[in-house]
């Protein structure tokens, strides 16, 4: 249930920061579902792998380049999920910053199990 219940709220999220960039755009509920869970896979199968490769990337920069990574990952999304484009890569790498933030703070008001 707390896996769905994320789940709705990162395509809510996601529908927000459609609103709020007007470079982002989402066809609709259907399109933003399809997007939280490409985004989830993504984020849980490529990202850990990615910031491996530019460990030394990251370290030289004190870990900002992690925000480059999310950005070219949210950017990466919209090129095969249909109904979800992003502009280019600022509007990437702002709404990727912006849907990090409200996604986290969403999901920390969820109540564990215990």
């Amino acid at each position: 249930m707390r896996l769905l219940l994320r789940w709705l709220i990162n395509a809510l999220t996601l529908l927000f920061v459609s609103f709020l960039f007007p470079s982002i755009q989402i066809a609709g509920i259907g399109a933003a579902l399809i997007t939280a869970l490409a985004l989830g896979l993504v984020n849980a199968l490529i990202w850990p792998v990615l910031l491996l490769v530019t460990l030394p990337i990251n370290v030289l920069t004190l870990g900002l380049f992690t925000l480059v990574i999310n950005g070219l990952l949210f950017w990466f999304v919209s090129s095969f999920v249909p109904g979800f484009q992003v502009g280019g890569f600022w509007s990437a790498f702002w709404g990727a910053l912006v849907f990090s933030i409200i996604s986290w703070l969403a999901s920390a008001l969820i109540p564990d199990r215990d």
